[in-house]
Protein backbone atom coordinates (compact mmCIF):
# COMPACT_ATOMS: atom_id res chain seq x y z
CA UNK A 1 0.00 0.00 0.00
CA UNK A 2 0.80 3.84 -0.80
CA UNK A 3 1.08 6.86 1.57
CA UNK A 4 1.61 10.68 0.08
CA UNK A 5 3.00 13.60 0.70
CA UNK A 6 0.47 15.43 -1.67
CA UNK A 7 -3.31 16.40 -0.89
CA UNK A 8 -5.87 14.04 0.23
CA UNK A 9 -7.66 13.74 -2.81
CA UNK A 10 -5.15 11.07 -3.85
CA UNK A 11 -5.82 9.10 -0.92
CA UNK A 12 -8.88 6.83 -3.08
CA UNK A 13 -6.32 6.02 -5.88
CA UNK A 14 -3.77 5.12 -3.70
CA UNK A 15 -5.39 3.10 -1.21
CA UNK A 16 -6.87 1.11 -4.45
CA UNK A 17 -3.74 0.88 -6.18
CA UNK A 18 -2.60 -1.52 -3.38
CA UNK A 19 1.32 -0.83 -3.67
CA UNK A 20 1.65 -0.81 -7.66
CA UNK A 21 2.62 1.66 -9.93
CA UNK A 22 -0.82 0.81 -12.14
CA UNK A 23 -3.86 -0.97 -11.85
CA UNK A 24 -3.20 -4.31 -12.91
CA UNK A 25 -5.94 -5.61 -15.07
CA UNK A 26 -8.06 -7.74 -12.48
CA UNK A 27 -8.34 -5.42 -10.07
CA UNK A 28 -10.15 -3.11 -13.20
CA UNK A 29 -12.40 -6.07 -13.67
CA UNK A 30 -11.06 -6.77 -17.36
CA UNK A 31 -9.83 -10.17 -15.83
CA UNK A 32 -9.83 -12.30 -12.93
CA UNK A 33 -6.60 -12.48 -10.60
CA UNK A 34 -4.19 -14.38 -11.56
CA UNK A 35 -3.85 -17.71 -9.99
CA UNK A 36 -0.98 -18.68 -8.30
CA UNK A 37 1.06 -21.11 -9.53
CA UNK A 38 0.78 -24.74 -8.42
CA UNK A 39 3.66 -26.39 -6.48
CA UNK A 40 4.75 -29.78 -7.19
CA UNK A 41 5.77 -32.34 -4.39
CA UNK A 42 8.48 -30.84 -1.94
CA UNK A 43 12.03 -32.48 -2.70
CA UNK A 44 14.09 -31.58 0.24
CA UNK A 45 17.59 -31.79 -0.95
CA UNK A 46 18.49 -29.62 1.65
CA UNK A 47 17.88 -30.68 5.41
CA UNK A 48 16.27 -28.14 7.48
CA UNK A 49 15.41 -28.58 10.99
CA UNK A 50 12.74 -26.09 13.14
CA UNK A 51 14.66 -25.05 15.87
CA UNK A 52 12.31 -23.14 17.40
CA UNK A 53 9.25 -20.97 17.67
CA UNK A 54 7.71 -18.11 19.19
CA UNK A 55 4.82 -15.85 19.21
CA UNK A 56 4.22 -11.64 18.89
CA UNK A 57 1.32 -9.55 18.03
CA UNK A 58 -0.49 -9.88 14.54
CA UNK A 59 2.45 -7.87 12.03
CA UNK A 60 -0.28 -6.18 9.38
CA UNK A 61 2.51 -3.69 8.18
CA UNK A 62 6.06 -4.91 6.59
CA UNK A 63 7.95 -4.57 10.05
CA UNK A 64 11.08 -5.91 9.24
CA UNK A 65 12.93 -7.76 12.25
CA UNK A 66 16.52 -6.06 12.32
CA UNK A 67 19.57 -8.47 13.68
CA UNK A 68 22.33 -7.77 15.91
CA UNK A 69 25.12 -10.01 16.65
CA UNK A 70 23.16 -13.08 18.31
CA UNK A 71 19.91 -10.96 18.76
CA UNK A 72 17.10 -10.10 16.72
CA UNK A 73 14.53 -7.01 17.47
CA UNK A 74 10.77 -7.30 16.48
CA UNK A 75 7.47 -5.87 16.59
CA UNK A 76 3.69 -5.99 16.37
CA UNK A 77 1.41 -4.23 14.25
CA UNK A 78 0.09 -2.96 17.60
CA UNK A 79 3.08 -1.02 19.20
CA UNK A 80 4.50 -4.14 21.31
CA UNK A 81 8.61 -4.84 20.42
CA UNK A 82 10.35 -7.56 21.30
CA UNK A 83 13.96 -8.71 21.60
CA UNK A 84 14.90 -12.42 21.02
CA UNK A 85 17.58 -14.79 21.07
CA UNK A 86 18.28 -15.92 17.97
CA UNK A 87 19.48 -19.14 18.55
CA UNK A 88 16.44 -19.79 21.10
CA UNK A 89 13.60 -18.18 20.49
CA UNK A 90 13.92 -17.07 24.47
CA UNK A 91 12.35 -13.58 24.94
CA UNK A 92 15.23 -11.14 25.81
CA UNK A 93 12.75 -8.06 27.03
CA UNK A 94 9.76 -7.09 25.61
CA UNK A 95 8.20 -3.20 25.89
CA UNK A 96 5.11 -1.34 23.98
CA UNK A 97 5.83 1.79 22.27
CA UNK A 98 2.24 3.14 23.28
CA UNK A 99 0.31 2.45 20.17
CA UNK A 100 0.30 0.98 16.71
CA UNK A 101 3.31 1.40 14.82
CA UNK A 102 4.30 1.96 11.20
CA UNK A 103 7.54 1.69 10.78
CA UNK A 104 10.35 -0.58 12.57
CA UNK A 105 12.57 -1.87 13.74
CA UNK A 106 15.63 -0.87 13.94
CA UNK A 107 18.51 -1.50 16.48
CA UNK A 108 21.95 -1.63 16.83
CA UNK A 109 21.60 -4.19 19.42
CA UNK A 110 21.55 -1.86 22.70
CA UNK A 111 18.98 0.59 21.14
CA UNK A 112 15.92 -0.20 19.22
CA UNK A 113 13.59 2.11 17.68
CA UNK A 114 10.45 2.11 16.06
CA UNK A 115 7.82 4.84 14.55
CA UNK A 116 4.03 4.97 15.92
CA UNK A 117 0.82 5.71 13.87
CA UNK A 118 0.84 8.80 15.97
CA UNK A 119 3.96 9.83 14.41
CA UNK A 120 6.85 9.62 17.11
CA UNK A 121 9.73 8.01 17.25
CA UNK A 122 10.03 5.47 19.96
CA UNK A 123 13.44 4.28 21.82
CA UNK A 124 14.30 1.27 23.93
CA UNK A 125 17.72 0.62 25.49
CA UNK A 126 16.91 -3.16 26.21
CA UNK A 127 13.95 -2.46 28.70
CA UNK A 128 10.27 -2.43 28.39
CA UNK A 129 10.07 1.43 29.18
CA UNK A 130 11.07 3.30 26.35
CA UNK A 131 14.12 5.45 26.55
CA UNK A 132 12.66 8.36 25.06
CA UNK A 133 10.15 9.41 22.26
CA UNK A 134 10.28 12.61 20.20
CA UNK A 135 7.55 13.94 17.87
CA UNK A 136 8.28 13.97 13.74
CA UNK A 137 6.73 16.76 11.51
CA UNK A 138 5.87 13.67 9.19
CA UNK A 139 4.80 10.18 9.24
CA UNK A 140 7.34 7.52 8.22
CA UNK A 141 7.18 4.23 6.84
CA UNK A 142 11.21 3.17 6.76
CA UNK A 143 12.28 1.55 10.09
CA UNK A 144 14.82 3.99 12.10
CA UNK A 145 18.56 3.15 11.35
CA UNK A 146 20.66 3.21 14.47
CA UNK A 147 24.06 3.92 14.54
CA UNK A 148 26.82 5.61 16.00
CA UNK A 149 24.81 6.65 19.06
CA UNK A 150 22.54 7.91 16.71
CA UNK A 151 18.86 7.50 15.56
CA UNK A 152 18.44 8.39 12.04
CA UNK A 153 14.59 8.73 10.74
CA UNK A 154 13.30 8.94 6.60
CA UNK A 155 9.90 10.70 6.56
CA UNK A 156 7.65 10.65 3.85
CA UNK A 157 8.15 14.12 2.99
CA UNK A 158 11.65 13.26 2.15
CA UNK A 159 13.23 14.72 4.95
CA UNK A 160 16.16 13.04 6.92
CA UNK A 161 16.75 13.96 10.73
CA UNK A 162 19.15 12.65 12.76
CA UNK A 163 18.93 12.14 16.85
CA UNK A 164 20.84 11.29 19.89
CA UNK A 165 20.54 7.98 20.77
CA UNK A 166 20.44 8.63 24.56
CA UNK A 167 18.38 11.30 25.06
CA UNK A 168 16.24 11.89 22.17
CA UNK A 169 17.40 15.19 21.26
CA UNK A 170 17.36 15.94 17.54
CA UNK A 171 20.93 16.92 16.20
CA UNK A 172 19.90 17.89 12.36
CA UNK A 173 16.91 18.00 10.17
CA UNK A 174 17.80 18.06 6.03
CA UNK A 175 14.57 18.70 3.81
CA UNK A 176 14.71 18.10 0.29
CA UNK A 177 11.84 18.41 -2.35
CA UNK A 178 10.91 15.76 -4.39
CA UNK A 179 8.02 14.04 -6.56
CA UNK A 180 4.95 14.59 -4.36
CA UNK A 181 4.39 10.92 -3.37
CA UNK A 182 6.18 8.73 -1.32
CA UNK A 183 5.30 4.94 -1.02
CA UNK A 184 4.01 3.46 1.88
CA UNK A 185 6.64 1.28 2.85
CA UNK A 186 10.32 0.68 3.88
CA UNK A 187 12.70 3.25 2.20
CA UNK A 188 16.66 2.65 2.14
CA UNK A 189 18.76 3.77 4.97
CA UNK A 190 22.80 2.01 5.64
CA UNK A 191 25.84 3.61 6.38
CA UNK A 192 28.90 2.66 4.45
CA UNK A 193 32.07 3.14 5.97
CA UNK A 194 31.38 7.24 7.65
CA UNK A 195 28.49 7.97 4.83
CA UNK A 196 24.93 7.64 5.48
CA UNK A 197 23.08 6.64 2.36
CA UNK A 198 19.64 7.10 2.18
CA UNK A 199 16.62 6.44 -0.38
CA UNK A 200 15.41 9.56 -2.02
CA UNK A 201 13.22 9.07 -4.75
CA UNK A 202 15.08 7.19 -7.38
CA UNK A 203 18.24 8.14 -5.56
CA UNK A 204 20.66 6.96 -3.89
CA UNK A 205 22.47 9.76 -1.78
CA UNK A 206 24.76 9.40 0.28
CA UNK A 207 24.85 12.17 3.57
CA UNK A 208 27.70 13.14 6.38
CA UNK A 209 25.96 11.92 9.36
CA UNK A 210 27.01 14.63 11.51
CA UNK A 211 24.97 17.31 9.86
CA UNK A 212 22.96 15.65 7.38
CA UNK A 213 24.65 17.80 4.09
CA UNK A 214 25.12 15.40 0.80
CA UNK A 215 28.42 13.91 -0.28
CA UNK A 216 27.27 12.63 -3.49
CA UNK A 217 24.03 11.48 -5.59
CA UNK A 218 23.46 8.68 -7.68
CA UNK A 219 20.61 8.20 -9.81
CA UNK A 220 18.98 4.73 -9.87
CA UNK A 221 15.81 5.40 -11.84
CA UNK A 222 13.66 8.69 -12.94
CA UNK A 223 10.14 9.07 -13.19
CA UNK A 224 8.18 8.82 -16.15
CA UNK A 225 4.78 8.57 -16.61
CA UNK A 226 1.92 10.94 -17.34
CA UNK A 227 0.63 11.64 -13.79
CA UNK A 228 2.24 11.35 -10.35
CA UNK A 229 1.77 7.69 -9.40
CA UNK A 230 3.23 6.28 -12.72
CA UNK A 231 6.20 8.57 -12.04
CA UNK A 232 6.68 6.56 -8.52
CA UNK A 233 10.23 5.23 -8.22
CA UNK A 234 11.33 5.40 -4.82
CA UNK A 235 14.62 2.84 -3.57
CA UNK A 236 12.98 -0.01 -1.58
CA UNK A 237 14.40 -2.03 1.18
CA UNK A 238 16.05 -4.47 1.66
CA UNK A 239 19.54 -3.62 0.19
CA UNK A 240 22.47 -6.03 -1.19
CA UNK A 241 25.60 -4.81 0.28
CA UNK A 242 28.93 -6.67 -0.50
CA UNK A 243 31.71 -4.06 0.90
CA UNK A 244 31.36 -0.96 -0.92
CA UNK A 245 29.08 -2.56 -4.10
CA UNK A 246 25.38 -1.55 -2.73
CA UNK A 247 23.12 -2.63 -4.66
CA UNK A 248 18.91 -1.50 -4.57
CA UNK A 249 15.72 -1.62 -6.03
CA UNK A 250 13.63 1.41 -7.97
CA UNK A 251 10.06 0.68 -7.15
CA UNK A 252 8.61 -0.93 -10.34
CA UNK A 253 11.69 0.90 -13.03
CA UNK A 254 14.70 -0.77 -12.57
CA UNK A 255 17.55 -2.73 -10.40
CA UNK A 256 20.91 -1.38 -9.89
CA UNK A 257 24.37 -1.17 -8.11
CA UNK A 258 26.23 1.85 -6.64
CA UNK A 259 30.20 2.00 -5.28
CA UNK A 260 28.36 3.36 -1.67
CA UNK A 261 31.88 5.06 -0.53
CA UNK A 262 32.38 7.30 -3.72
CA UNK A 263 28.53 7.05 -5.21
CA UNK A 264 29.55 5.88 -8.89
CA UNK A 265 26.32 4.11 -10.78
CA UNK A 266 28.01 0.35 -11.51
CA UNK A 267 25.36 -0.21 -13.28
CA UNK A 268 21.08 -0.73 -13.52
CA UNK A 269 18.72 -2.40 -15.46
CA UNK A 270 14.70 -2.75 -15.91
CA UNK A 271 13.13 -3.98 -13.00
CA UNK A 272 9.25 -4.45 -12.35
CA UNK A 273 9.16 -5.17 -8.54
CA UNK A 274 8.43 -4.26 -5.04
CA UNK A 275 10.17 -5.92 -2.87
CA UNK A 276 14.33 -5.42 -1.92
CA UNK A 277 17.64 -7.44 -3.03
CA UNK A 278 19.82 -9.89 -1.74
CA UNK A 279 22.88 -10.71 -2.83
CA UNK A 280 26.55 -12.32 -2.54
CA UNK A 281 29.87 -11.92 -4.39
CA UNK A 282 28.69 -12.79 -7.65
CA UNK A 283 25.01 -12.17 -7.66
CA UNK A 284 22.48 -10.44 -6.93
CA UNK A 285 18.71 -11.69 -6.17
CA UNK A 286 15.20 -10.38 -6.60
CA UNK A 287 11.64 -11.16 -6.74
CA UNK A 288 9.48 -9.22 -9.29
CA UNK A 289 5.76 -8.60 -8.78
CA UNK A 290 4.46 -11.25 -11.23
CA UNK A 291 6.13 -13.59 -8.76
CA UNK A 292 9.80 -14.33 -10.85
CA UNK A 293 12.15 -14.83 -9.13
CA UNK A 294 15.40 -13.57 -10.94
CA UNK A 295 19.42 -13.19 -10.35
CA UNK A 296 22.09 -10.62 -11.94
CA UNK A 297 25.50 -10.98 -11.73
CA UNK A 298 26.87 -8.06 -9.29
CA UNK A 299 29.77 -6.63 -11.71
CA UNK A 300 28.02 -5.58 -14.83
CA UNK A 301 24.47 -6.48 -14.17
CA UNK A 302 23.58 -9.15 -16.81
CA UNK A 303 20.80 -11.82 -16.03
CA UNK A 304 22.40 -14.83 -14.97
CA UNK A 305 18.93 -16.94 -14.49
CA UNK A 306 15.34 -16.49 -13.99
CA UNK A 307 12.97 -18.82 -12.42
CA UNK A 308 8.53 -18.56 -13.11
CA UNK A 309 8.09 -21.65 -10.49
CA UNK A 310 6.07 -19.28 -8.06
CA UNK A 311 4.46 -17.10 -10.43
CA UNK A 312 1.80 -14.96 -8.10
CA UNK A 313 2.16 -16.16 -4.86
CA UNK A 314 2.90 -12.84 -3.19
CA UNK A 315 6.69 -12.65 -2.72
CA UNK A 316 8.77 -11.10 -0.14
CA UNK A 317 12.58 -9.54 -0.80
CA UNK A 318 14.78 -12.56 -0.51
CA UNK A 319 17.57 -13.89 1.46
CA UNK A 320 21.06 -15.47 0.27
CA UNK A 321 22.22 -18.31 2.80
CA UNK A 322 24.85 -20.70 1.62
CA UNK A 323 23.98 -22.54 -1.71
CA UNK A 324 20.07 -21.09 -1.34
CA UNK A 325 18.02 -17.96 -2.07
CA UNK A 326 15.16 -18.10 0.34
CA UNK A 327 11.75 -16.08 0.03
CA UNK A 328 8.69 -16.51 1.77
CA UNK A 329 5.44 -16.80 0.04
CA UNK A 330 1.75 -15.60 0.81
CA UNK A 331 0.47 -18.96 2.05
CA UNK A 332 2.66 -19.32 4.56
CA UNK A 333 5.12 -21.16 2.56
CA UNK A 334 9.50 -20.29 2.72
CA UNK A 335 10.89 -21.37 -0.64
CA UNK A 336 14.45 -22.03 -0.98
CA UNK A 337 15.88 -22.41 -4.41
CA UNK A 338 19.26 -22.46 -5.55
CA UNK A 339 21.30 -19.88 -5.90
CA UNK A 340 23.13 -21.11 -9.41
CA UNK A 341 19.79 -21.93 -11.03
CA UNK A 342 16.67 -21.20 -9.48
CA UNK A 343 15.38 -24.76 -8.96
CA UNK A 344 13.71 -26.30 -5.72
CA UNK A 345 15.74 -27.21 -2.98
CA UNK A 346 12.93 -27.27 0.19
CA UNK A 347 9.62 -26.07 1.01
CA UNK A 348 8.94 -24.91 4.66
CA UNK A 349 5.66 -24.55 6.28
CA UNK A 350 5.01 -22.11 8.98
CA UNK A 351 1.14 -20.73 10.29
CA UNK A 352 -0.42 -20.45 7.16
CA UNK A 353 -0.49 -16.99 7.14
CA UNK A 354 1.63 -14.78 4.63
CA UNK A 355 5.56 -14.10 5.38
CA UNK A 356 5.40 -10.58 6.81
CA UNK A 357 8.73 -9.98 6.07
CA UNK A 358 12.09 -11.07 4.02
CA UNK A 359 13.65 -13.57 6.11
CA UNK A 360 16.78 -13.12 8.15
CA UNK A 361 19.54 -14.50 9.47
CA UNK A 362 20.81 -14.81 12.91
CA UNK A 363 23.97 -16.98 13.20
CA UNK A 364 23.18 -20.33 11.58
CA UNK A 365 19.62 -19.15 12.09
CA UNK A 366 16.78 -18.35 9.65
CA UNK A 367 14.15 -16.69 11.10
CA UNK A 368 10.76 -15.67 9.43
CA UNK A 369 8.02 -13.92 10.96
CA UNK A 370 4.22 -14.36 9.75
CA UNK A 371 1.79 -12.04 9.46
CA UNK A 372 -0.16 -14.04 12.39
CA UNK A 373 2.91 -13.14 14.53
CA UNK A 374 4.42 -16.62 14.61
CA UNK A 375 8.24 -15.93 14.20
CA UNK A 376 10.02 -19.31 13.41
CA UNK A 377 13.63 -20.20 13.60
CA UNK A 378 14.92 -22.96 10.94
CA UNK A 379 18.51 -23.98 11.20
CA UNK A 380 20.12 -25.76 7.86
CA UNK A 381 21.97 -28.84 8.28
Amino acid sequence: MMALTKRASALALLAALGGCSMMPTWMSGAAEKPKPAELGPNVALISVRQAWTARIGPVGLPLAPTVHGTSVALASSDGTVTQLDGNTGRVLWQGNAGGPVSAGVGSDGKLVSVITQANEVVTFAGGSTPLWRQKLVAQSYTAPFVAGGRVFVLAADRSVSAYDGQTGRRLWNQVRPGEPLVLRQSGVMLAVGDTLLVGLGGRLVGLNPGNGLPRWEAPIATPRGTNDVERLVDLVGTVSRIGNSVCVRAFQARVGCVDGERGGVQWTKPASGAEGLAGDDRLVFGTESDGKVLAWRRDNGERAWSSDRLLHRGLTAPLALGRSVVVGDSTGLVHMLSREDGTPLNRLSTDGTAIAAPPVLVGNTMVIVTRGGGVYGFVPE
